[in-house]
């Protein structure tokens, strides 16, 4: 794995778990100061396998659109267990030669998810090559789902719907983020290609890595790393990360203001995913982190298998994948 250096002078970033401040859903995108994302895994995927089918061909459909559709028709409710009937509709719709602004101009709530949706998902389906670097280092053009699970293939966890739970060291607060129950060592894989914002210690997370989605609206935050041999050797503040790379392992490290300290009872991976539309929610009191638990079961379709290198003790990704576009 190789991570090129950024010229881009980025700074250091120390996660603050402070409770977001909420505002009232506005149907302005220029608005949004909170939101919800609950899709079920099965519209996720029924979007998704729409999108791919038709991207090639004279009526594409882009599955934010159909998913902020979908949403619009159920007030941001979609039921769970089964395929939405309105992205159904919607898809025979724009099969017949209509386009998403017609078919949803009736709808005020469509642009604030079209925006919400987007910000969450735009990079996670669309194109990018695979390398057969096993005989003729020749790479192949694909379309599909390009983000990664952020454990690797092959490894044991045990996970539940945990945002929101309360939590008590430093002060009473919310959680923001999803934990994944694993094994001290299991490597942790970047969702999607960014840049490293943030490296090293924090009080609550421990070690920690912070990365930057390339359109700069998605921040990922992979807490409570291993001690001792917490991150990827070839990562540093500022790298370029692809999707599927390894970034680091999991642990049991935070709760400390003394680095390397495994204060953490269970060691696990805390996953968390900020939205960022405008820079000053950044850091500042009206975050955005969203619920990733329906996320995360879709991503498991797409898993990064990785073997270790015995030089330099480090895991790898076994296969290589480069993105073409960045949405």
């Amino acid at each position: 794995m190789q991570y090129a250096r950024t010229f881009i002078i980025t700074a250091i970033i120390t996660l603050i778990f402070a409770v977001p401040t909420y505002a009232a859903q506005s149907s302005s995108p220029s608005q949004i100061k909170w939101m919800e994302f609950d899709i079920p895994v099965e519209v996720l995927a029924q979007a998704m396998q729409y999108d791919i089918k038709h991207h090639s061909g004279e009526t594409p459909m882009y599955w934010v659109d159909l998913l902020a559709y979908g949403a619009a028709r159920h007030f941001g409710k979609f039921p769970g267990g089964a395929r939405c009937k309105h992205i159904e509709s919607a898809a025979q719709k724009l099969a017949a030669g209509q386009n998403i602004d017609e078919i949803a101009a009736d709808l005020k709530l469509f642009q604030f998810y079209r925006t919400a949706y987007g910000a969450v998902l735009s990079w996670m389906v669309g194109a990018y090559e695979v390398c057969t670097c096993d005989t003729s280092k020749t790479w192949e053009s694909r379309y599909g789902l390009r983000a990664y699970f952020p454990l690797a293939r092959g490894y044991n966890y045990s996970h539940f719907d945990d945002f929101g739970a309360s939590r008590s060291y430093g002060y009473k607060r919310r959680h923001l983020g999803h934990d994944f129950m694993a094994r001290v060592g299991t490597p942790v894989i970047a969702v999607e290609d960014g840049y490293v914002e943030a490296l090293g210690w924090n009080q609550y997370g421990g070690w920690r890595v912070g990365v930057r989605s390339v359109d700069r609206k998605r921040y990922y935050y992979y807490a409570h790393l291993r001690r001792g041999h917490p991150f990827h050797k070839a990562l540093q503040e500022g790298s370029f990360v692809r999707a599927g790379d390894v970034l680091g392992y999991v642990g049991k490290t935070g709760y400390s203001r003394k680095e390397d300290v495994n204060n953490i009872d269970t060691p696990h991976l805390h996953f968390g995913l900020q939205i960022i539309f405008d820079e000053t929610q950044k850091d500042g009191y009206n975050q955005i982190w969203v619920d990733t638990y329906n996320l995360v079961r879709f991503l498991s379709k797409n898993k990064m298998p990785v073997h270790r290198n015995e030089q330099t003790k480090d895991f790898e990704r076994s296969f290589e994948t480069n993105s073409v576009i960045f949405d």
